[in-house]
Order: C-alpha cells, then structure tokens, then sequence
C-alpha cells in the first residue's frame, strides 16, 4: 500500500504517528530532519494521534497530504539520530512545539515528550534562548511555563491547565501520600500538600473492580490520615469540577478569588484522550 510515491507499508498497516514519520523521511529522499510531533513520537512521547500529519525541515520538499513541511534548518546540536533519521533534538522539539501551535496542544505534547525524554522545563528555557526574537517565541515562553514533566496523560496535562487558569495556585503533580507510620499509601495526580486535598483523575481502567477496590482501600486510607480528595471522570464538565475544587479548598479555610469563567459554547470539558495538531 502506498503512503507516498515510492513508499510502501504492508496492506492493512494501521497508521500511527511514528508509521508518518518514517514515511515523510524516506519521502524525503533520507535528508530530511524530522521535527514537531513526528520527532516528539520518535523520542517516545506518548499519546499523539495516529491522525496527526508528519513534520519535516526540509527545504527541498513540497508540503503533501499527511506531510507539512517546515522550512527551517535546525542548528547541528539541535538534531539527533535514531537510526538513519535525522530529528531535532527533545529541546528543540519542545521549543518548536510551543512556537508552532495553540497552547493547550502544546503543553500535552510537550509534557508527554519531557516525560519521555526526562527533561526539565530548564532544559527547554535554556534551547528557548537560542531563538530570541523569533517568531511565536513570546507566546513559547508562556506556553513552556505551562509544562509539567510529571503529568502522565493528556487527561490530567488539561485538568492542570484547568485549575491554573481558574487563578488557583499550581498543585504538586504526582505527590506521594504517607499514613502516619511513613509508609506510602499511594500517589495521587494533583495535591495542595499544605492544606491535604488531593485531585484524582479517574480513566477507563477505574472501571475495573480490581481497580476499584484498590482505589476505595487507598482513598479510604488517605481520609484516615486527613486527607480530602476530590475524584474526576471524564464526564465531568469543567465547571462541577472547578466548584468540586473550591469547595474542598474553602472547607480548609481557603477563600479564593476565581478569575475563571465558563464560556457558554463549552459547557462540558473536552478531556481529550490523544494529542491532536489542531
């Protein structure tokens, strides 16, 4: 089967984003330098549609259906291989990602690519200083302070951006729960550790009743150590989780002042399961 003139996968190949990339390279003559999401992928970051396009530097190439093609000529410290593949490094894919799309696509990618690469928001400002005066790099800045290398989904990488965009201070991600002998009870996705509430996003695999017993014992747990949790599904709008936050925090004594309001055409949050150029 065809994916571009004389490139080839096996009938009833499922697509994925590292099948495009791959594919753009060879259409490419092997001398292009993969970039964007398809470097992102390469680099092993998770969750990235299979229906996102490949992206290319390449000044030779003509952009095609599935390809776009980027003009740029990323520095030679700022590529990598793997393999034959030329790409751009995780950083300068991280600063490319932030220039290049809308901030909450952006964030997603960029913290499943941080996770992946295990790189620090100080990496990235420091490859982010390398192209002062770029286009979109002002808009980068604001979109790199966003990032959280800990955030292991798209799910929770948009729960996060929910509560900092209400004005709510930033949790801690990932934050680890003792009880009272020191002995981990278990890791919860977000916690304002200074007034013991946690936030909990709950995906499809709570629906297992192994799981589900599990979580009851552990939340159960962490109420007996004073802690509040507040759980999220994924059939939550944003705003009844927004108010489930607030009042836990004003059950602690904390009154905060809520910048946030929801528009009307988004009644129901979009807690979106892939990442997605658009």
């Amino acid at each position: 089967m065809a994916v571009h003139k004389d490139v080839y996968v096996p009938r009833g190949t499922r697509p994925t984003a590292i099948m495009r990339a791959k594919a753009a390279w060879l259409r490419s003559k092997r001398r292009g330098v993969l970039a964007g999401f398809s470097a992102a992928a390469l680099h092993g970051a998770r969750f990235i549609g299979p229906e996102v396009p490949a992206y290319i530097c390449d000044r030779y190439c003509r952009r095609e259906r599935g390809v776009v093609v980027w003009r740029d000529t990323p520095a030679t410290d700022e590529t990598s291989r793997i393999g034959e593949m030329l790409l751009t490094t995780p950083s300068r894919t991280a600063v490319d990602l932030a220039r290049k799309f809308p901030e909450d696509v952006a964030v997603a990618a960029i913290d499943a690519l941080a996770r992946a690469a295990r790189m620090t928001v100080a990496d990235i400002e420091m490859q982010l200083d390398r192209h002062r005066g770029q286009r979109g790099i002002l808009q980068a800045r604001k979109t790199i302070a966003l990032v959280d290398p800990k955030a292991e989904s798209p799910r929770e990488t948009a729960l996060r951006l929910l509560i900092i965009r209400a004005g709510l201070p930033k949790p801690k991600s990932q934050y680890p729960i003792d009880n009272e002998y020191g002995v981990l009870i278990g890791v919860v996705d977000f916690a304002w550790w200074d007034l013991k509430i946690a936030v909990e996003y709950e995906g499809v695999h709570h629906t297992d009743p192994e799981v589900v017993r599990r979580d009851i014992a552990r939340i159960e747990s962490m109420v007996e150590v004073g802690w509040l949790v507040v759980r999220v599904t994924a059939r939550d709008p944003a705003g009844v989780v927004l108010r489930r936050i607030l009042n836990a925090r004003a059950s602690r004594g904390v009154v905060d002042d809520v910048a946030w309001r929801f528009p009307r055409d988004e009644a129901e949050m979009l807690w979106p399961t892939e990442i997605r150029a658009s």
